[in-house]
Formats: C-alpha cells, sequence, structure tokens
C-alpha cells in the first residue's frame, strides 16, 4: 500500500476556497473512485468533491465550517500499488507549515493577487491581505476589500492601543447559539461585501397589471385546457420587458469591475432570480432571456427553482448573472430595498399584487390591480434620473403586455 495525498482540485468558475459543509466519509472508510467524500460551500453552490481513487481513508484534514483552499491538502488515503510520483502529492496545509525565515511581518507568504495600491495600503494598516476574502476575478483583494475588513474591524491598525476585551454572552434558559456556517455564511459575505462596496439608491414605482394579470390568466387557462401542467407566473414576463429596457439603458445590465475601476455593459441577459432554499436564498441565472419564449422561460425558471431546493444546481447554473430579480410573492410586501447581487450594478424587486381603487384620467374612481416595483441600484455608476427612465419604461411594457409581442423570440 502506498500514501496518497489528496488535494483540493480546482473547481472552476474562479472558485479559489470553499467551506467544509460536511464530510461523507470517515478515517478508516473504504472509498471507491469518483465516490463523494466531502461537500464544500463555495460563493457558486455546493459541490460534491469525489475521490481521485480507489483506497482507504487514512485522515481527514479540515473540520466541518472550516475554510479549505485549492490545492491544499483535502485527505490522506492508502491505495494499492507504488507511490505516487511527486506530482500528485498535495501540499502540506498551511496551518501545518512554518513561516519562511525572510517572510515580512505585515503580510503572509501565501500568494495573493492584489495591485500595488492595494498592498500598501494593506502595510499601512497592519493588514494580512491573505485573511480577507478578494472580491474580484480571480479572488483578487482590492481596495474596498482592505478598507471594509478596516471598516468591520475585522483587522488591527498596525500598533493600534488595545481594545477592551470582549466577555463572551452567556447561555441562558433555551437560547441556541447558530454558528454561520453554509450557504448562510455565504449570504452575508456577500450581503456585507455588496453594501459596503456600492452605495445604494432606491427608486420605486408603482405598476397598473391589470391587463398582465387577465393575460396570465387566459394563457394558463389554456395551458391547463390543453392538459398541460406548466403554469406561468409573472416572472416570465417581466424578463421578457427588461430586454428592450437594457437594450434602451445598458448600463444597467451590467457589472462593475472594482480593480479596473470600469463599468462592464454586459452583451447578454442572463438574469438572476432569487430562489428561497430551507438553507438560505439561492440565486439561479437564466441564461439568454433574449433568445427564450414566455413558455420556455416559464420552464427554465421552474427547473432553477425546483434545482435550488434540491441543492442539484451545477456551478454554470449559478453564476454569470448580469442582473437580478427577486421577488416574494404573495409576501412581497408594499415595497423594499434589494441589496444589490455585487458585482452587478442592481437588482429589481417584484411586489404583491392587490386591487386597490385608482383615479382615472377622467377623475373617475375604478378598481384595478397594482403591484409595486423597486430598483436598487449602485449610485457609483448609475443616476437617478436613468433608474427612474428605466424603471417607467418597465412599466409601460408591463401595463400594456401586447407589446411584449414584438420582444418574443
Amino acid at each position: 500500500m502506498a500514501t496518497f495525498e489528496f488535494k483540493l482540485p480546482d473547481l472552476g468558475e474562479g472558485v479559489v476556497e470553499g467551506e467544509i459543509v460536511k464530510w461523507l466519509v470517515k478515517a478508516g472508510d473504504t472509498v471507491e473512485e469518483d465516490q463523494g467524500v466531502v461537500e464544500l460551500m463555495t460563493d457558486k453552490a455546493t459541490v460534491t468533491v469525489p475521490a481521485p481513487r480507489t483506497g482507504k481513508v487514512v485522515s481527514l484534514h479540515g473540520k466541518e465550517g472550516e475554510i479549505a483552499k485549492v490545492h491544499h491538502l483535502l485527505l490522506t488515503m492508502e491505495v494499492s500499488g507504488a507511490a505516487p510520483a511527486a506530482t500528485e502529492a498535495a501540499p502540506t496545509p498551511a496551518k501545518a507549515s512554518a513561516p519562511a525565515a525572510a517572510a515580512p511581518p505585515v503580510e503572509s507568504t501565501a500568494k495573493v493577487l492584489a495591485t500595488p495600491v492595494t498592498r500598501r495600503m494593506a502595510r499601512e494598516h497592519g493588514i494580512d491581505l491573505a485573511a480577507i476574502a478578494g472580491t474580484g476575478s480571480q479572488g483578487r483583494v482590492l481596495k474596498a476589500d482592505v478598507q471594509a475588513a478596516l471598516d468591520l474591524g475585522r483587522a488591527e491598525p498596525a500598533q493600534a492601543a488595545p481594545r477592551a476585551k470582549l466577555v463572551p454572552l452567556p447561555s441562558a434558559g433555551a437560547d441556541q447559539r447558530i454558528p454561520l456556517r453554509g450557504l448562510r455564511r455565504k449570504i452575508a459575505e456577500k450581503m456585507v461585501r455588496s453594501k459596503y462596496t456600492a452605495p445604494h439608491s432606491l427608486f420605486v414605482e408603482e405598476v397598473d397589471v391589470t391587463e398582465l394579470v387577465a393575460l396570465r390568466k387566459r394563457l394558463n387557462a389554456s395551458l391547463a385546457a390543453s392538459g398541460d401542467t406548466l403554469k406561468v407566473s409573472f416572472l416570465p414576463f417581466v424578463c421578457k420587458a427588461l430586454v428592450p429596457v437594457f437594450r434602451k439603458y445598458p448600463s444597467l445590465n451590467a457589472n462593475f469591475d472594482d480593480a479596473a475601476q470600469e463599468l462592464v455593459q454586459r452583451g447578454s441577459f442572463h438574469f438572476g432570480i432569487a430562489a428561497a432554499t430551507d438553507d438560505g436564498l439561492t440565486v439561479p441565472v437564466v441564461k439568454d432571456v433574449d433568445r427564450l419564449t414566455i413558455r420556455q422561460l416559464a420552464e427554465e425558471i421552474a427547473r432553477l427553482g425546483a434545482g435550488a431546493r434540491e441543492k442539484a444546481l451545477k456551478l454554470d447554473e449559478l453564476s454569470g448573472g448580469t442582473f437580478t430579480i427577486t421577488s416574494l410573492g404573495t409576501n412581497g410586501g408594499l415595497f423594499a430595498m434589494p441589496i444589490i447581487n455585487y458585482p452587478e450594478v442592481a437588482i429589481l424587486g417584484i411586489h404583491r399584487i392587490r386591487k386597490r381603487p385608482v383615479v382615472t384620467d377622467d377623475d373617475e374612481i375604478v378598481v384595478r390591480e397594482m403591484m409595486n416595483v423597486s430598483l436598487s441600484f449602485d449610485h457609483r455608476v448609475i443616476d437617478g434620473l436613468v433608474a427612474a427612465e428605466a424603471v417607467g419604461a418597465l412599466v409601460q411594457l408591463l401595463e400594456h403586455p401586447e407589446s411584449l409581442l414584438l420582444e418574443m423570440a
């Protein structure tokens, strides 16, 4: 038998690390090649990492809730045959390695992607860049990440005055302490990063969706009459209406590259649709919205939503978004301020449809189906006037759904 050290492989999509959510094996277990050994939560999705060989597990490296980095040792196995080549062995974990003698006192020896300006900022404040999760491309640490670490107190300034000792709160009665792990921790990290990076602004408008409600009702009745089980929600219509809006206002269908200080207007229309799961909010991405019919959009939204709840989505189905839509359906409330799905620059909130009295141009009071929409946008790159005009264009399309026929794939 030979010892084989299995390092965490490259997971693709720019993923550089993952949280160990659950070990699927233990020391002493015999595993087959391609058998799942551990569940990892990346910033994209939960993935199951398979064993590269058949053998016996000798030891696991890392506890549930800890972060495992790509190319670091994951587990040690005994395998049949000759000892693996040196190139197959994974490096020993960073926590088990002695620091290099020439390592500087501020920044660790681990390779960190960052610009010289960011490195200088970190040195000036005595921050270890390796301890900060970078939000840039390929995990690059940005100036905004360093500033966020300072603002949140995750990093101490060099030679700073000692802080008062924190005394843990005692548990009393039936109190529970629930560790922030898995998807919930990733949500927390992304929300903090977005709020500390992008100055959020909000624009809210109401929409008379009476005609859209009637159209949807007729479509679903027609589907049911033909024996089709598909039910079309309002989301496919919203997705379709956004395409001509973004063609006129492309700065909303965009990402912001903090490292380059550039607004990247996306040529594709890949819309994230926020989906609630038992573990928290997941955002699967509907690709090429402009090329899909209302029916195809309804089918894809339903498929991705089911996959999110069953934790069966691939990384590609959770990445590449250009814009995000969040809807709480009947729980949608009057309006809310959604947090931007960074590095996107805007997010649309869809709220509950209610019958309300409306005053017409002829001063008559009529009952109409009304809905509010709320657009949160990054005020660094989106002006309030642009946001208002874009929402106005969206309202016109939703209030006159027959105009969407011009946008059908």
